[in-house]
């Protein structure tokens, strides 16, 4: 791997990260944050699966530590993120798929697997087990409409594939610098 571009994929990482703290409180409430499911989604289109849950993990912490957020933050986007970059990837790169990703991973699993995580280690009372499931859909859906739009919108500009191949991600570690597979 060039170190420019690891360079470039550590800063690019960074920045979702830093942008996806600073835009969370845009139209949050308590199971519904549609901000970081735009940012999920972006940088699973961007970035791939494995980034997209680092980032969605980096900016989780981030939010529980200096916010106060509670555990949502990381149970409303981890599964998403990954789920986003997994259905982009799997599609032969439909933004759709990767909405779709984030609408399973977070609006049902998320939501799911947020229910024993508020009631056991969080301590909330009077919450059933599809409690999350209603607010973290709608999240879902309002962030990954705007996803969708941002991300439609830079593919037919021409500037999504560009920022695509900066960032290659992809079987980078089996190819030599001509391109060609290293046995």
């Amino acid at each position: 791997m060039k170190k420019s571009n690891w360079v470039l994929r550590m800063v690019t990482l960074s920045m979702f990260v830093a942008l996806g703290v600073v835009i969370s409180p845009i139209l949050r409430i308590e199971g519904m944050c549609p901000m970081a499911h735009l940012i999920n989604i972006t940088c699973a289109v961007f970035m791939g699966p494995a980034y997209a849950f680092l980032c969605a993990v980096l900016i989780g912490v981030i939010r529980m530590m200096v916010m106060g957020i509670p555990p949502l933050a990381l149970t409303g986007a981890v599964f998403g993120a990954a789920l986003s970059g997994i259905f982009y990837k799997l599609s032969g790169k439909k933004i759709i798929m990767a909405v779709l990703g984030e609408i399973i991973g977070t609006g049902i699993i998320g939501a799911i697997v947020s229910y024993p995580v508020m009631t056991y280690l969080w301590g909330k009372e009077g919450i059933t087990l599809f409690f999350y499931v209603p607010s973290f859909i709608m999240g879902t859906l309002i962030g990954g409409s705007i996803a969708f739009l941002l991300l439609k919108k830079l593919e037919s500009a021409g500037v999504l594939v560009k920022i695509q191949d900066s960032l290659k991600i992809q079987n980078e570690k089996n190819k030599n610098s001509e391109g060609k597979s290293v046995a």
